[in-house]
């Protein structure tokens, strides 16, 4: 018997879905047939993201590949993606570290053209999923800049980082879609929840050309040091925030 509208919303809210009606209609229109449907409801209600139960996310107007187990793209991050274009001059150089599934490269990518795009990850299921999602760039496995080529030393015009930002302690109280299915290298900053962001920022000055912007995104109760750590590595730092998107990016530019 195939599941109706009504029933699937049911279901989904009687396991808590905020959103069963947005939930269901995606179900549906994703579903290839009822016995796909069935699969797809029941790993929802076993608890998967919906995300990882569909196969793809979406961000900034994108359908975005999420494979399971990988980073869940945020739509918050889109106040990243906003604020890098704005900055971006002609025929960029952008880099995008702890790319994830490759969310902010591939939109950056389809946004600015010409560009040229490398992401990084050190998650080999991230790299997999973000090779499928950026068509236009290159794709490196490896911690932060060690897999980028030497040529871009001091080139870089945009370098943007979606640092995992939450303190080792607060990761046992994250929602269950992330804490148990999303993998702990890309949410765990370590004690302060800022250890991968200063590495990055260590190193930013080092990759960006003159008058090259680094863009993390971080919380709001975080970005007062993350912005002392730009200014303690020669960056000018200013800070970003979106009400609408609950969101935080702290912003450094390299001077003359």
């Amino acid at each position: 018997m195939s599941l109706t509208r009504t029933t699937i919303i049911t279901r989904l809210r009687a396991i808590g879905c905020v959103f069963a009606e947005d939930e269901a209609e995606l179900l549906l229109t994703t579903a290839e047939n009822p016995d796909d449907l069935a699969t797809m409801l029941q790993r929802r209600i076993d608890g998967l993201p919906l995300e990882h139960v569909l196969g793809w996310a979406s961000f900034r107007g994108l359908r975005i590949a999420v494979d399971p187990g990988v980073f869940v793209p945020r739509r918050r991050t889109e106040h990243l993606v906003e604020l890098a274009i704005a900055l971006t001059p002609p025929h960029p150089v952008i880099v995008d570290l702890c790319c994830g599934s490759g969310a902010v490269g591939a939109a950056l990518a389809a946004e600015l053209t010409p560009a040229e795009l490398h992401a990084v990850d050190i998650d080999p299921a991230a790299v997999a999923c973000a090779d499928r999602n950026i068509t236009r760039g290159e794709v490196h496995q490896g911690d932060l800049y060690t897999p980028l080529p030497e040529s871009l030393r001091g080139r870089v015009d945009l370098l943007v980082a979606n640092a995992p930002y939450v303190p080792t302690e607060a990761i046992s109280l994250m929602p269950p879609e992330a804490r148990l299915h999303e993998p702990r290298i890309a949410l765990d900053g370590g004690p302060d929840g800022l250890d991968i962001q200063r590495r990055v920022i260590t190193e930013a000055s080092n990759w960006l050309a003159v008058g090259g912007h680094l863009l993390i995104e971080t919380s709001r109760a975080q970005a007062p040091s993350t912005a002392e750590a730009f200014t303690r590595n020669g960056l000018q730092a200013r800070v970003s925030t979106s009400d609408e998107l609950d969101a935080t990016v702290v912003i450094g530019t390299k001077p003359a």
